[in-house]
Formats: C-alpha cells, structure tokens, sequence
C-alpha cells in the first residue's frame, strides 16, 4: 500500500509541476504554491517508499514480489520526476537543447539503476575522500536531497531549472564515466 502512495503522489506532483510549467515561466501562475507542492508532495512520497520496505520487513510481510513492486514504482516516479524537470527547463528556457534534456534523464536513469544495483560488498563507494566539497558533491546521487534542492528550486527560482539540470547531468555523468574506469580496471584484474 505505502508503495502504491508513493507512485500516485509522487506521480501526481510531477503531472501538476508538468501541467503549470508553462503558466509559471509566462509568470500567469505563481511559481511558489507550485514549488511548495512539489517540495512537500515529492519528499511525503519519498517518506512513503522509505517505509514500505521496512514495515514489511517489521510485519513480516517482505516479499519478492513486493520488492519488485517497490522498485518498480521507484522507477517510475523517478521518471515522472525527471520529466516534470525537463519540463520546467524547457518552459524556463525554450532554447533548452534537447540534447541536454535527455543526458538529464540517461544520467538520472543511470543514477537510479547503479543505485539499486549496488548492495552488500557492491555498495562501498568508488571516491573514499570525505571532505566537504566531495560529499557535498556526492549529495547528486541522494534522492532525498535531489528532491529537496529541487522543491526548493522550483519555489524560489524556477528558472535555474536548466541550470539544475546541467549540474546534475554534468556531475552524473562524471560519476558514471568514473563508475566505467573504474569497472574496467576491475575487471582487467580479475581472472
């Protein structure tokens, strides 16, 4: 059930930012009741996803099934996210290249699946430095804070929106240029 709330509401939040992108940058609807609602909305959905695998997993109610549930509704409202996004940029910034908009979505798409696939041994982290400007930088593959930064944005000043979305997509796509040399020379070690 907290799984099916975190798609519909999320899901939800996504289609109205997608919906009023175009009022907003025409400056015809408020940009802060619209942000404020994707700040809230998108974090109570995330709150949602965080605890449907632990209930289940308190209840003893955990399954197969419905961790391919979870992930799959994940990926879903993840997409629905990123397009509501692309949107806003494009709306923001009509000149937006549409080349940008989707490494924006291949890099958040590759965020989300090496995120999933990385458990037990696979989830230690490739850069081990813990300085602040490395973690803060690390903060691009925390979904929670990606949808705060980005409820914040969307309230205060949508449009930076195309900026956000070449920060991140710049900063993923280090993080997965890294994750390939890093595999590589893995697996040029292994017999």
């Amino acid at each position: 059930m907290l799984s099916v709330l975190n798609l519909g509401l999320g899901c939800l939040v996504s289609f109205i930012v997608i919906a009023t992108a175009g009022p907003v940058a025409e400056g015809s609807l408020w940009a802060a009741p619209i942000g404020l609602l994707a700040l809230v909305g998108w974090q109570l959905a995330y709150a949602f996803d965080c605890s449907d695998g632990q209930l289940a997993r308190v209840t003893g109610q955990s399954s197969t099934a419905g961790g391919r549930l979870d992930v799959l509704c994940d990926v879903a409202v993840q997409c629905s996210l990123v397009a509501a996004l692309a949107a806003t940029a494009a709306a923001q910034e009509p000149e937006t290249p549409a080349w940008l908009l989707a490494a924006f979505a291949g890099t958040w798409m590759v965020n989300l699946v090496t995120s999933v696939m990385q458990t037990g041994t696979q989830a230690a982290s490739m850069v081990t430095n813990t300085s602040l400007p490395v973690r803060a930088v690390k903060l691009v593959r925390d979904y929670g804070a990606v949808i705060a930064v980005a409820g914040v944005l969307l309230t205060v000043a949508p449009q930076w929106a195309v900026w956000f979305v070449g920060l991140f997509t710049l900063i993923n796509g280090g993080f997965l240029a890294a994750s390939i040399a890093f595999a590589g020379r893995a697996s040029l070690r292994s017999p």
